[in-house]
């Protein structure tokens, strides 16, 4: 059976207009307000600790290749048609003054409906998220507070705040800083008699950012007051890391779910609280510069890398943690809130390893977790996952649904949140420098609009990446100007090379942002290659997980769709496998890892357009088999079997529904039966 897929398109229909989407060229950006190419960026004010780096306003930043097309195909899948399909975002939102859902999923939505929009310059999304926006701005109550009178949560008004923050970048609507300078000053006066509880306390740092991004436009010095309050009352997460005894994959009965409610055990160990939490030290050092906060965030991801870390860049949260067993599963909402936290942590500190981990989170986790149109997706994926459908194992506390493909499988969040994940990483690929320069943070095709040193200036990135290793920039500033371009060169880009006007220039380190400050004039080109060598990396159980630059790759499981049920303008569907899944590698050489490279379209997380392909040699492990729909354990390695020899191929990460990403490894065969 095909893999069928929930939108009504055909199959070969949804890969003809990937592709066609991927070489149409993006329309100029156009805003009534002021252009990207006169905005001049805000830089943290005194008190406030410098920035390395600062976030660019919505929509100096435009997708082009391969990622418009996945833009784009967002646009035309849930993205774009949320609420037509599904009423907890539709007209009866308690975000539009209706009487449905009034908590989260209405702000979630629109924090990356927004960005899509205006990525895009897509009229129809900007009018959709208009109507969020407008509600919100015209029904401001006299005390400053705002939403849904319904409930008085601290939680859904923080994602709310970010989505007023980059409306304001986008559109300078004079309406904006006036209503958080209202709300703030309400938060401030309130909560010391209604403090943060429940979400909100765990995901304070949130609340704080938009505070101190309104402090840099207004200096007003209550704000800065307001995120010590928020410190104060918020979840302490450099004290959990400092000492972290969540060192095992959490059970219901741990975490006293069955007596109802979350303890703060169960929200310390939930995994879209961590997730986002990971900007929460960056973010605190922001006002305080002490190096111990700043240091703080590679405490926690080690942490979670070492008891809880999956091969795809996440760590498993199916939902709280659940050990490294890459048969456990990561939630779609930890996943684009981590990149969030990364990109926002990236800026704040200017270290590139944020930047490897948000290229592997965004190349394999976040496209990893949807259909290949975007009209469904999965609300916890697998690194090893060789069944999605109605099962209770593995998960540590979630549901049946949890793997399965659809509108909204166990639990609406993930439904109106992910969204956020392309729009914000499109956003986050190019930042300001503190130095008055340009960081290319994360590499990927798009177009530069902006401001540097009073001079607009565009940037041109011409590339494949991460399915090619040539990064080409043409940089075309309206006059000739001398300025710092900082780019990013990956800790795995060993013999990393640079040029410049076909001139080569001295080797860059990896693991460090190359600095080069020169005078730029129009049409100067600047060609980085990232050297992209297969690597076994070593995981649970002395297993192996084969990467190449920033890409995971698995092993393609045989798949059959199963639709369960429709939902509207899209379905729910379980996929089982038609192949045998059971392999170890028995790779004695890097000589006998094979890549082939393949056209590059505007689907490149498909089976059928996957644009690179590593084959190599693997045994049969008959004795490594799923239980209740599970693959069990990675077998500890190296393993011994009597199969014989033959050639796989893996496909990268997101392309494999069903997959195999963690291998067992095998000795030199023996003529007895495999143990």
């Amino acid at each position: 059976m095909p893999r069928k897929k929930p939108h009504p398109a055909s199959r070969r229909r949804f890969l003809q207009q990937a592709a066609a989407a991927s070489i149409v060229t993006a329309l100029p950006y156009r805003t009534a307000h002021a252009s990207t190419t006169t905005r001049a960026t805000i830089k943290n004010h005194a008190p406030l600790t410098p920035n390395a780096f600062y976030p660019l306003p919505l929509g100096s930043i435009r997708p082009t290749g391969w990622l418009r097309a996945q833009l784009q195909i967002q646009a035309n899948g849930l993205g774009g048609h949320l609420d037509e399909t599904w009423s907890d975002v539709g007209p009866n939102s308690g975000w539009l003054g209706g009487t449905g859902e009034s908590w989260e999923r209405g702000p979630y939505f629109i924090d990356g409906l927004l960005p899509l929009a205006y990525q895009l310059d897509d009229p129809r999304l900007k009018a959709k998220a208009q109507k969020f926006i407008d509600w919100t701005l015209t029904h401001q109550q006299p005390n400053g507070n705002f939403g849904p009178t319904s409930n008085n949560d601290w939680w859904p008004r923080m994602v709310m705040l970010k989505v007023l923050t980059q409306y304001y970048e986008a559109t300078d609507d004079p309406r904006v800083l006036p209503f958080l300078t209202r709300y703030l000053a309400c938060q401030l006066a309130t909560l010391p008699s209604r403090p943060l509880q429940d979400w909100g306390k765990f995901r304070w740092q949130d609340n704080a950012l938009t505070a101190l991004w309104l402090y840099n436009r207004t200096g007003d010095p209550s704000l800065l007051s307001l995120v010590r309050l928020l410190h104060s009352q918020g979840f302490d997460w450099q004290k959990n890391f400092a000492d972290f005894r969540h060192t095992e994959r959490m059970t219901a009965e741990q975490l006293h779910l069955p007596e109802g409610g979350l303890s703060d055990l169960a929200l310390s160990t939930h995994g879209v609280n961590n997730g986002q939490a990971i900007k929460a030290a960056p973010v605190w050092s922001v006002l305080t510069g002490n190096p111990a906060d700043r240091a703080a965030i590679h405490q926690m991801l080690s942490a979670l890398d070492t008891y809880h870390g999956l091969p795809n860049g996440m760590f498993s949260c199916d939902e709280h943690f659940a050990g490294r067993n890459p048969s456990q599963g990561s939630e779609l909402c930890t996943v684009v809130e981590t990149m969030f936290s990364l990109e926002q942590s990236l800026a704040i500190l200017g270290d590139p390893a944020l930047g490897d981990r948000l290229e592997l989170i965004a190349f394999n986790a976040l496209p990893g977790a949807f259909t290949d149109d975007m009209w469904a997706h999965q609300y916890n994926q697998e690194p090893n996952q060789v069944e999605c459908s109605l099962h209770h194992k593995p998960w540590t506390t979630d549901g049946p649904e949890s793997n399965i493909y659809g509108l909204d499988p166990n639990f609406g969040c993930c439904t109106a949140n992910f969204h956020q994940g392309w729009p914000k990483f499109t956003a986050s690929l190019w930042m300001a420098s503190a130095d008055d320069g340009l960081a290319a943070t994360a590499y990927s095709p798009t177009t530069l609009t902006t401001p540097v040193r009073g001079v607009p200036i565009t940037i041109h990135e011409d590339t494949d990446y991460p399915f090619r290793d040539r990064i080409t920039l043409t940089l075309t500033p309206a006059t000739p100007t001398a300025f710092p371009l900082h780019l990013r060169i990956p800790a795995w880009a060993v013999n990393a090379t640079l040029r410049i006007n076909n001139q080569p220039q001295p080797a860059p380190t990896p693991g460090t942002f190359a600095r080069i400050h020169r005078a730029w004039s129009p049409g100067d080109v600047v060609e980085l290659t990232l050297p992209m060598q297969p690597r076994a990396i070593p995981g649970f159980n002395q297993s192996l997980s084969v990467n190449r630059g920033p890409l995971v790759f698995s092993y393609p499981i045989g798949e059959t769709w199963l639709k369960l049920r429709d939902r509207n303008l899209t379905a729910d569907w379980q996929v089982y496998p038609n192949t045998q899944w059971n392999y170890a590698l028995a790779v004695d050489n890097p000589n006998s890892i094979h890549t082939a490279e393949h056209p590059v379209t505007g689907a490149p997380f498909t089976h059928e357009g996957a644009p690179v392909t590593i084959t190599l040699p693997a045994r049969k492990l008959k004795s490594w088999q799923a239980v209740d729909s599970v693959a069990d354990p990675v077998p500890p390695s190296p393993v011994t079997t009597a199969e014989p020899l033959e050639q796989i191929t893996l496909i990268p990460y997101a392309a494999a529904k069903l997959r195999i990403t963690a291998f067992p490894h095998c000795a030199q065969p023996q003529a007895s039966t495999e143990s």
